[in-house]
């Protein structure tokens, strides 16, 4: 792809962020994240080569997962310290509670967080996090003690999936890890490694395609992003191990391979993923989607991917944005405002912090027609 087409397809994604209506590696890590400076915040976007980026909170402590409030600000989760904070479009950073019940332990303690879609009347949010014996999901009041809904997800220090979203169906989904048990993603019984669909109690929702299970796919290695587009296909990022990192498009029931495939291997009895990557351009952990651009947040990488869709199938290469720009990406939600926001992931073990890390990145909507963000 020349380069003309590279800066047409980012400027594609960034048009279209500007239309956005309101609406909703494998090594254990070490050692206790050091004492972090005060959360603070940066309202000033920052010059970077013509793009539109803000650094809209700074100091965080692993920032993991990230959801909207119907008034616009967003909760979001810190995976080591615990702790639940609101961030305020204006980037203003409080904390609201910490979550005592999650028990950090290499990849795992307080991961996804969801809102719900009649938050407005129940004054729900939903939690994935780790405890000293399993993954679990709660539902939560701010302020009070999480109530399990599903309890038993296996864990491990590593793979412990824990993105959760609610679908345009209104049920909540949740990405499992195989807790480095390979086996257990081809076990239909286990909860590991798998995509489940569940209604706000933490019952397997109707239309489920094992009976009165949570499971809606099994194969996977470790599910870290969530993301559905117009038509309400639902595609997922998911770790590879040494040879390709996936994105996929999740059909009920259907079987992703893990472990006797990675990548795309042709064999009838396994989905394909549309896209891979090499694991050190990649490892993939949020997603989000503006019109048909998939955008993949990476932590090896160290960048974004924009993978272009087209009903269900890769429409294009994708292009790499941000390049080694903000080190590890965790994260990438869809802001009412319509901008991305981007989480960083450098103090988890892994990366170089900054002294601002970690941060959160606004991805602003272009200003003017001559945006180049390449």
């Amino acid at each position: 792809m020349k380069r003309r087409q590279v800066t047409a397809l980012a400027c594609c994604l960034f048009f279209a962020l500007a239309g956005c209506a309101f609406g909703e590696p494998d090594a254990k890590e070490q050692g206790e994240s050091p004492k972090l400076p005060k959360p603070t915040r940066s309202a000033t976007p920052e010059a970077n080569n013509g793009i539109g980026v803000q650094v809209l909170a700074t100091n965080l402590e692993v920032p993991w997962g990230a959801a909207f409030l119907p008034e616009g600000d967003a909760l979001v989760t810190e995976r080591d310290s615990r702790r639940l904070l609101r961030v305020t479009g204006g980037g203003e950073v409080s904390e609201v509670q910490t979550i005592t019940e999650a028990k950090p332990d290499g990849e795992g303690g307080l991961l996804g967080v969801a809102v719900s879609p009649q938050y407005a009347t129940d004054q729900t949010l939903f939690i994935y996090y780790t405890t000293d014996s399993d993954n679990r999901i709660a539902a939560l009041k701010l302020g009070e003690t999480p109530r399990p809904i599903v309890t038993g997800i296996p864990k491990s220090g590593n793979h412990n999936g824990g993105r959760i979203a609610f679908g345009p169906d209104g049920y909540l989904y949740a990405g499992t890890g195989d807790a480095q048990d390979g086996d257990a993603a081809q076990n239909q019984n286990s909860l590991a490694g798998k995509i489940l669909r569940m209604t706000p109690e933490g019952k397997a929702a109707p239309g489920n395609p094992f009976g009165d299970s949570l499971v809606y796919s099994i194969g996977h290695r470790n599910v870290q992003g969530l993301a559905w587009d117009g038509e309400k296909r639902l595609y997922a990022t998911e770790f590879g191990q040494n040879t390709w990192d996936e994105v996929n498009v999740i059909e009920p029931g259907k079987n992703y391979g893990w472990p006797t495939v990675e990548g795309q291997a042709g064999d009838s009895r396994f989905v394909d993923p549309i896209a891979v990557f090499a694991p050190d351009e990649a490892s993939p952990s949020g997603a989000a989607i503006v019109d048909n651009v998939l955008v993949m947040a990476c932590l090896r990488g160290e960048r974004l991917w924009l993978v272009p869709l087209d009903t269900g199938t890769l429409a294009d290469k994708p292009q790499p944005l941000l390049e080694q720009k903000y080190g590890r990406l965790r994260h990438v939600a869809n802001a009412p405002d319509g901008s991305l926001w981007i989480m960083t992931s450098n103090r988890d073990g892994r990366g170089n912090p900054s002294q601002d890390d970690d941060r959160i990145i606004r991805l602003l909507p272009p200003s003017g027609s001559g945006l180049d963000i390449l």
